[in-house]
């Protein structure tokens, strides 16, 4: 009964050990993935990684024999166990840097004093000096013997431990928010369950270990479920640190993460095992069965993952704002693009061209200029005839007299497009080629009234978009300095003190900036540029006695001599980026005179121009800001 239940606490402890490898892999690979930038999260993935060594180490030497390859596995295990103090300490530093308490040098130079103490360690770890070879008999586990620098290990093991857990405790003393005090605390409990469970006791306790050993194998076991539940929960608050992602989004992605991944692995570790056992029991073939199981559970687990996922996001993730949640998640599936209200009235047009008998006809929106075309099929000729400049002076006579009939006009058939929320708010116009006879058969003008209406829906539904959209992208800037400084402030509430004018450049600036530099001797791209809000072109506008072109011009020109470097100019690499704006936008030249001028291909060349333009779309920002300085200083010095 003893040696099973032996057997099984083994058998178990391996499962758990490699469980935590595998864990230790996926939350490492997703460190590196999404937030490394942050010091806590880099401080953190190297103690998965020291884990991911540690554990690996250990379920695969206890799955070997002594010939074949056990001692080098057995080192391989140390390699991380050198470095988890260290990284202990590392990683508590940072968490108490994020509180608003930076190193002052003693705690650094602490910090990488230990990491020369380890990586002495990882030198003598091959050579015998720190630990000998490996015991076999007099312990029940195999061990490496305990060198002449083991006993040295152990205390810097102890010191180091020591040393994070009270640097945790000040970043918990420093922490205010509730939430983050909570999170602080997994830090605390679960950095010493770590360091408690990957602590090698069978260099102090081989006695212990060889006279009980079914108890020494239960606390391994405890233990390893203590670190593998530690290690997770550690992850999730770690996840929160370096991005400004709202707590759902965290939560929801870690948990699909770990779900597609270590658990996935996880459960089909345990399916094999039980075969394995089973085929034993039964005396048959296990090596066939290994392909089959492995294929078929991963791809039920991810089956089921992707099925139940939303359910559980929806439910435990979402909370009281599920329902407005769940209409911008359907937003995306139900958004209508550009391409897809193409394919619409294509369908409608056709429709209508069937229906008449003819070949050419036209949907037109209306626009700031007019009605503009969105669709049209047929004769260029005849539509450009028909799409006139007084159309829509004839359209809105229409409505004066019926609005919403259909009339003929030209060698069209048109149907005014109104709104179904305001039926007296014109969209925009459907048009159908007249057939020689001029008249309309019975019929045609209801059916040229129903296909209208459904393109007035796609228009409309295209204007509420482009509202939508239009909102969406002015709220976005605001949206992400909120959650910006909401994830800032998590740990240091000093954060929310700092200054914050123009939370993010907004998307279409640079585009802005080229259509301006291309416009730069006149054009609509100049004096129609939204840059013509920006408080240093109002203020340069008054200079130049209100002429918008003249004022954007000298923004311009003063942001490009930003970008140019100091002394003659040249033709070296330093001063590429300004002699492209210069000779460009400026001088006017063509690319391929430019491209062999500065001697590069053309390819290279729309390259360093897009480079060129963002640098001045920089220097304009920052002439923005320094302005905006500047007149609130005056403000407040006039108060």
């Amino acid at each position: 009964m003893s040696e099973l239940l032996r057997a099984f606490l083994a058998l178990l402890n391996q499962m758990f050990e490699a469980g935590i490898a595998i864990t230790a892999l996926s939350l490492f690979l997703r460190a590196l993935t999404f937030n490394l930038r942050d010091r806590v999260s880099r401080s953190f993935a190297v103690i998965l990684a020291c884990v991911m060594v540690v554990y690996s180490g250990e379920a695969i030497s206890g799955a070997l024999e002594p010939s074949k390859g056990l001692e080098f596995w057995l080192r391989f295990q140390w390699v991380g166990l050198i470095f988890f103090p260290v990284a202990y300490m590392h990683f508590a530093d940072a968490v108490l840097e994020t509180t608003g308490r930076p190193s002052r040098g003693r705690r650094r130079k602490a910090i990488w004093a230990s990491y020369g103490l380890a990586t002495l360690f990882l030198i003598a770890l091959p050579l015998g000096w720190f630990l000998g070879p490996v015991e076999l008999d007099s312990v029940p586990f195999p061990r490496l013997a305990p060198g002449i620098l083991s006993p040295w290990f152990m205390g810097l093991y102890l010191a180091a431990v020591v040393f994070a857990a009270v640097m945790l405790y000040r970043a918990y003393r420093r922490t205010r928010l509730v939430v983050s005090q909570r999170r602080i605390g997994y830090f605390q409990v679960g950095a010493l369950v770590l360091a408690v469970g990957t602590f090698p006791y069978l260099q102090i306790s081989s006695a212990f270990a060889a006279r009980y050993d079914l108890l020494f194998l239960a606390l391994v076991n405890l233990g390893n479920m203590a670190v593998f539940w530690f290690l997770v929960l550690m992850a999730y608050s770690v996840a929160f640190f370096g991005v400004s992602w709202p707590d759902r989004i965290i939560r929801s992605r870690l948990l699909k993460w770990l779900l597609r991944g270590p658990v996935t692995l996880f459960a089909v570790l345990l399916l094999m095992t039980a075969t394995h056992t089973i085929s034993s029991f039964l005396g048959s073939e296990y090596s066939v069965a290994i392909p089959i199981i492995t294929v078929t559970s991963v791809l039920l687990f991810e089956h089921v993952i992707t099925l139940v996922f939303p359910t559980i996001e929806r439910w435990f993730f979402f909370g009281p704002e599920r329902m407005d949640l769940e209409l911008l998640h359907n937003l995306e599936e139900r958004l209508v693009s550009s391409s897809d209200l193409r394919q619409f009235l294509e369908a409608v047009l056709a429709s209508v061209c069937d229906k008449f008998q003819v070949s050419t006809a036209f949907v037109g929106a209306l626009g700031e200029n007019g009605i503009e075309t969105v669709i049209r099929v047929g004769d260029e000729k005849l539509l450009e005839e028909g799409l006139g400049a007084n159309l829509l002076p004839t359209v809105q006579k229409s409505q004066e007299t019926g609005g919403g009939e259909l009339f003929a006009w030209g060698k069209f058939w048109l149907y005014p497009l109104y709104s179904f929320q305001s039926p007296r708010q014109l969209l925009g116009v459907l048009g159908v080629q007249q057939r020689q006879d001029h008249a309309l058969e019975e019929g045609l003008g209801e059916t040229l009234t129903a296909l209208g209406r459904r393109a007035a829906l796609g228009l409309e539904d295209r204007r509420l978009q482009q509202q939508l959209l239009a909102s969406l992208e002015a709220l976005g800037p605001r949206v992400g300095m909120i959650q910006r400084l909401r994830a800032a402030a998590r740990y240091d509430q000093r954060e929310l003190l700092i200054e914050v004018d123009d939370p993010e450049q907004p998307r279409d600036f640079a585009p802005w900036v080229k259509d301006a530099l291309s416009h730069y001797w006149g054009g609509p791209k100049l004096t129609d540029n939204p840059l013509l809000g920006l408080e240093i072109v109002q203020r340069a506008m008054a200079q130049y006695d209100g002429n918008p072109a003249n004022a954007m011009r000298s923004i311009l020109k003063e942001a490009v001599e930003k970008v140019r470097p100091e002394g003659e100019r040249r033709f070296t690499a330093e001063w590429i980026l300004y002699n492209i704006l210069e000779m460009k936008f400026m001088e006017g030249r063509k690319v391929r005179e430019i491209a062999m001028k500065l001697a590069m291909s053309e390819a290279d060349l729309y390259r360093k121009q897009r480079v060129a333009v963002e640098s001045v779309a920089t220097m304009i920002l920052e002439m923005e800001r320094e302005a905006n300085a500047k007149g609130k200083r005056a403000h407040e010095n006039n108060d």
